[in-house]
């Protein structure tokens, strides 16, 4: 089972957009996937057609519930849905914080470190699932470090805009703080993410960023992603959509997966 999450400490990048094209992409394949909704705005699981009122999430993780408890079927029309399931978010989830705080002990005697809850509670996923992939809130708490502990990989959609790139150096120290003391085997990739080919300053940052990092090729920033999300259509099964198709598909190739 590999562990992928979508993160950045900074809002209005696509996190959502690559998580949903991803989950479907990978599920129209045949593989068993595992979505977390791990933002409180709950946009991904309301993509999916699921709402809920109030997230177990918190109490999935310090261990009152299972994870068959807190997982539902996804709604969408499409066959390949009946390879996914969502463990959703909601409002209620803005209060993990202060929650792991209140359960400090028995986190404490189950995990050691909170931070390490997320890794434990998907040990045995393996036998459900194929993928396990993962929506982040825009910042650098509690969600985003588990997440960052319990993945095998970290995909960063980022625009190609100074502003964004700047705001990249937190995470990455996150980053790497938590391979060199949780998880040595993480790696990440730059997604560029709502790129304009077309302006020149975008092209010289995406140039900036292939020598620093490894980065996949662009996601255009074009209207049919915003139709795919609001229609809940993924960008493969919209018949006008071949150029995000070949966006997505170059990324998905570029990453093996």
């Amino acid at each position: 089972m590999k562990v992928i999450t979508i993160a950045n400490n900074k809002g209005g990048v696509g996190k959502t957009m690559q998580c949903y094209q991803l989950a479907c992409y990978l599920a129209d394949k045949g593989y068993r996937i595992l979505v977390i909704d791990f933002d409180s705005q709950a946009n991904l699981s309301a993509t999916l057609g699921v709402d809920v009122q109030r997230s177990l999430i918190p109490e999935w993780l310090i261990g009152d519930v299972e994870l068959d408890d807190v997982m539902l079927p996804v709604n969408i029309e499409f066959e390949f849905g009946d390879n996914m399931k969502i463990v959703p978010a909601s409002r209620h989830l803005a209060s993990l914080s202060k929650l792991l705080i209140l359960s400090e002990n028995d986190v404490r005697k189950f995990a050691g470190r909170k931070e390490r809850l997320l890794r434990l509670r998907l040990q045995g996923a393996e036998e459900q699932f194929d993928y396990v992939l993962i929506d982040t809130p825009p910042m650098l708490g509690d969600e985003l470090i588990m997440s960052l502990v319990a993945s095998n990989m970290i995909l960063i959609p980022t625009q190609a805009q100074d502003y964004s790139i700047d705001g990249l150096e937190e995470l990455m120290d996150t980053f790497e703080i938590i391979r060199d003391t949780e998880n040595p085997g993480l790696d990440f990739t730059i997604v560029p993410s709502m790129v304009n080919p077309r302006r020149k300053i975008e092209r010289q940052r995406l140039e900036e960023l292939a020598q620093s990092f490894n980065i996949t090729p662009p996601v255009r920033n074009l209207v049919d992603m915003q139709e795919s999300v609001s229609t809940r259509t993924p960008i493969f099964k919209m018949k006008k959509s071949k150029r995000g198709v070949n966006d997505f598909k170059a990324v998905w190739d570029f990453l093996n997966i």
